[in-house]
């Protein structure tokens, strides 16, 4: 096991009292597998300005301006976002979205938290069950 010890002491890392996080589940879970570089630096900002609820209320001006992007940029990384359930957008207002379990994930391979490949069968199953029901009786 590696040791925890902290490489620069005078830069431990605080939590502010506006703190924001960004969830390990979004690596772990392969929520950013396939998504372009835009997308990412865009959820990043948008993790980072928004509130305890995940909103931001930045404008498209205001986002292209501090991402350094043309508008075209920033619809195609947003874009992206929503169609992967990372981020609801209805002008002005985002709203980066809590990590859906994977099986219910948008576009993409579908895997277990453990890296196992889904079957389509079973996601359609798991969305056509009543909540709590599953195939076969599995989790």
């Amino acid at each position: 096991m590696r040791g925890r010890e902290v490489l620069n002491p005078q830069r431990r890392r605080r939590v502010p009292p506006q703190f924001s996080w960004v969830d390990h589940r979004l690596v772990r879970d392969g929520h950013v597998e396939g998504r372009s570089a835009e997308a990412l630096a865009l959820y990043l900002f948008l993790v980072t300005v928004s509130d305890a609820e995940g909103l931001s209320w930045y404008s498209e001006a205001a986002l292209c301006h501090r991402l350094g992007w043309p508008a075209e940029r920033l619809v195609q990384a947003r874009g992206e976002l929503c169609r992967a359930a990372l981020v609801a957008y209805r002008k002005p207002l985002y709203q980066v979205l809590d990590l859906a379990p994977e099986a219910t994930m948008a576009g993409g391979d579908r895997r277990t938290p453990r890296g196992e490949a889904v079957a389509f069968g079973d996601i359609l199953q798991g969305l056509l069950a009543p909540t709590g029901a599953t195939r076969g009786g599995r989790p």
